[in-house]
């Protein structure tokens, strides 16, 4: 019987040392189970941390969509817009007294010349984009385009003398740079044969003029109401895409195919179009049978323009704080060279800072913007619109050029406003908010100092139609 009690107590002793032997297949499968939820569980998560960065990034973007088409300028209703196909070289005139352009650089710049000083300005401008806004302003006051010394010199004079100046004493201030590398005008690329058919009233052909609101867009649609034919204008502000969109969206341009804009134009008999609310295309946009033109104004007087305009005087915006203005509308910040380098979406993360990347965009779109302005048949400068009129003449061959000659210059004794004089932003302004505005206009400050270059060389030199009596 001893021998049977011993195996008895070491069966207690197993059963006391593994009390839950018996159910170990259960706990191993419950164990299992508790694997695969916590497996779904991560796979779970990680797709609902995935489903929020994708909602994330789609908020984002339409925020940037939003600031760039500020109280409700974005058109509801916009005609489907067909990728440009690749675009072949224009095999028409020459440009303006020079060589034959085609417009499919990849950068939109002129074609390399070794006549000419466009290629220096635009590396001067390369360089002042690539600085911190605040460098970039710095750099501007020394004024690397020779456009601020003159501007100083002509108020002197017009305000001594009580009236415009003539060609001769403008030619006194800004004589035509004797040496061709002096020039950004040269070589000149823009296309002759094009200004010839619209002088000549050629069928379809019009005026392309990409308006820069408050920038002297009022003043060119006024030259175009005297010198076309009624029929021959939009019967909204130059902007005939309202009577296309049935009376919904105007000055829209780049939201429409060429070949619907050139189908329209000639089907209606249109002779001008103006784009204010989008980009120049400039993929495609030379390829339309136009003469092109635009207007600038000093990048921080326009955009206190736009608030007195839009805001004060309760012209679709009721903010009368011009701090909150300026924070809202990012959309207006460096517009000008936004306009003219046709930048992807979201370009306004690339204004700032010192990183080589942010940089190299400035560059690049500083090199488009220029290009594109190098193309176009006309540029003026709102503050010079006064002497504007010889262009006009000869590129359009407009003959009533009144809007522009009775321009008034508010610092000649005689001139008059019916709405006031303008404000002056350095008066309107505080100090810290004159450098912000200033630092956000970095960019545009540049590209209109080189569309005044552009515009003082072809007043005063003849090889580019210049040098000619102004009234």
């Amino acid at each position: 019987m001893a021998p049977t009690r011993r195996v008895t107590t070491r069966r207690k002793k197993q059963r006391i040392q593994h009390p839950n032997s018996s159910r170990r297949p259960a706990l191993s499968a419950a164990f299992s189970n508790s694997t695969v939820m916590e497996t779904v569980f991560l796979v779970g998560l990680v797709i609902v941390v995935f489903i929020v960065l994708w909602v994330y990034k789609f908020i984002q973007l339409h925020l940037e969509m939003s600031d760039d088409h500020a109280f409700g300028k974005l058109p509801q209703s916009l005609p489907q817009v067909l990728e440009p196909p690749i675009q072949k070289k224009n095999k028409g005139g020459g440009g303006l007294r020079g060589g034959d352009i085609s417009n499919n650089n990849n950068n939109n710049s002129p074609q390399q010349s070794n006549l000419g000083g466009f290629t220096h300005f635009l590396k001067v401008a390369q360089d002042l984009a690539a600085l911190t806004p605040t460098e970039t302003l710095k750099q501007l006051d020394g004024d690397p385009f020779g456009v601020r010394t003159f501007d100083k010199q002509l108020i002197e004079h017009e305000t001594k003398l009580g009236r415009l100046l003539t060609i001769e004493e403008i030619q006194q201030l800004f004589p035509c740079p004797t040496a061709s590398a002096d020039r950004i005008t040269l070589p000149d690329v823009r296309v002759e044969q094009k200004a010839k058919d619209f002088r000549d009233g050629k069928k379809g052909t019009f005026l392309f003029f990409q308006h820069l609101r408050k920038a002297g867009g009022t003043n060119f649609c006024s030259l175009a109401e005297k010198n076309l034919p009624k029929k021959a204008q939009p019967h909204y502000y130059c902007m005939p895409d309202m009577g296309w969109s049935g009376n919904k969206n105007a000055g829209y341009l780049h939201s429409w195919p060429n070949e619907e804009i050139i189908s329209r134009m000639e089907e209606s008999g249109f002779r001008i179009a103006g784009n204010e609310w989008e980009n120049f295309d400039v993929r495609r946009h030379f390829d339309l049978p136009a003469v092109f033109a635009t207007s600038f104004r000093k990048p921080l007087d326009r955009a206190l323009s736009q608030f007195r305009f839009e805001c004060v005087e309760e012209r679709g915006c009721h903010i009368k704080d011009v701090h909150e203005f300026w924070d809202t509308r990012k959309d207006l910040w460096n517009v000008y060279t936004k306009t003219f380098a046709d930048p992807p979406l979201g370009a306004r993360k690339y204004f700032k800072g010192d990183e080589s990347s942010n940089s190299s965009k400035r560059r690049e779109f500083m090199t488009n913007a220029i290009g594109t302005l190098s193309k176009f048949h006309i540029v003026l400068s709102m503050e010079w619109l006064s002497y504007g009129a010889p262009q006009v003449r000869s590129i359009l061959g407009f003959d009533d050029i009144s809007a522009l000659t009775t321009r008034v210059r508010p610092h000649i004794a005689q001139a008059k406003r019916d709405d006031g004089p303008s404000w002056t932003p350095k008066e309107y302004l505080d100090a810290e908010q004159y450098k912000k505005m200033s630092e956000d206009l970095a960019l545009d400050e540049v590209l209109t100092d080189v569309a005044r270059r552009m515009f003082l060389e072809r007043l005063v030199c003849k090889d580019v139609g210049g040098g000619v009596a102004i009234q």
